[in-house]
């Protein structure tokens, strides 16, 4: 009997199942150093232990994007090591911070399962759920994917089952931290003097710091997830594949879309919700991220603390803000992605 795990294909999966993932994960403050260092994040809630202290948090959340990676990551070899594509996220719900010394765990049920056309591939959906050492639930998400199939054509008597995933989550089900002393958040701190009442709803912004992606960086972010999806690492295999070189880990890009986004957005502090994401192209080594920002919705939900609903767009190689139809992406878009954000309300 064969001792290596080749992991699983379309034909594997059915509806309904349930899936542990294995090998649990303890974060660590080396982890904190490696995904500050691969994507230059200077939100100070994730990295002063005195301001998170000063606000509220008896110890420095992790950053919500490295919690998100984190979980992801314990799915990928019951879910990704075959798949060609991640296609996209929904109702992403971040349900109680993650700290250095938590211990995540992961758990997936299938919820859909659909042919594509071309008989070569199919999609699988899934929702994840990540808790912590406690049993408690950090966060939890839906995501689809796109899996090679073992054997070529369509399988007779399969039904494909799409299922409704949710479009955005709702601002009843945020997770608000306990605890909070916003009136402390200090723009000082921050090094920046917008908040709340200072932006508008429609309002775009350029987040102008264009970062070039190096083959190390983002295959030293991947494993730092315990991604070990062969797309990502194995050149040997993928330079006769779909686009003759390893693709980038679309979640990376997510991270650096979030650490630009700080040059305009510092003072949100935390993300309460992803409502939808799509990786609309591929993104490759050497090519360079610009990230802008559309403020979609404001809500003000107590005396000192409001959310805002933002749509950002990640491109590659192209700093030229724009924000198209949803159907109508340019190449140079690799990530769309609608999210909702904490952000202090300041008296004037």
């Amino acid at each position: 009997m064969s001792k290596n795990f080749k992991s699983r294909y379309f034909e594997d999966y059915s509806l309904n199942e349930e899936i542990k993932h294995s090998v649990p994960r303890t974060i660590t403050e080396g982890d904190i150093s490696i995904y500050l260092s691969t994507t230059g994040s200077r939100f100070p809630l994730n990295y002063s232990a005195i301001f998170s202290k000063d606000v509220g948090f008896n110890k420095t959340p992790v950053d919500d994007i490295l919690s998100f990676h984190l979980v992801f990551g314990r799915t990928v070899p019951d879910l990704s090591l075959n798949a060609i594509a991640n296609l996209g996220y929904a109702g992403v719900i971040f349900n109680k911070p993650a700290y250095v010394g938590d211990t995540l765990t992961a758990s997936s049920k299938v919820i859909g399962l659909k042919e594509n056309s071309n008989g070569k591939t199919g999609t699988v959906y899934v929702k994840s759920i990540g808790k912590n050492q406690n049993g408690e639930i950090v966060l939890t998400y839906f995501r689809w994917l796109m899996m090679r199939k073992k054997k070529e054509g369509m399988i007779k008597s399969f039904k494909s089952f799409v299922p409704d995933l949710p479009t955005k989550v709702e601002t009843s089900d945020f997770m608000i931290p306990k605890n909070l002393k916003l009136e402390n958040w200090s723009s000082d701190v921050s090094g920046s003097p917008f908040f709340f009442d200072d932006y508008k709803e429609g309002e775009e912004i350029h987040h102008l710091d264009g970062q070039t992606i190096e083959e190390a960086e983002h295959q030293l972010a991947t494993r730092l997830y315990q991604n070990n999806a062969r797309v990502h690492f194995n050149n040997h295999i993928e330079k006769d594949g779909r686009f003759g070189k390893r693709i980038i880990y679309g979640g990376y890009i997510i991270s650096l879309a979030r650490a630009i986004s700080c040059n305009g957005l510092a003072n949100t502090f935390k993300i309460a919700a992803i409502h939808s994401g799509k990786h609309s192209s591929p993104t490759f080594s050497g090519d360079t991220i610009y990230v802008w920002s559309k403020i979609i919705k404001k809500e003000k939900l107590t005396n000192n603390l409001g959310t805002m609903m933002i749509r950002t767009l990640a491109s590659k190689n192209n700093s030229e803000m724009v924000f198209p139809d949803k159907k109508n992406l340019k190449e140079n878009i690799v990530l769309d992605i609608e999210y909702s954000v904490l952000i202090p309300v300041k008296e004037k």
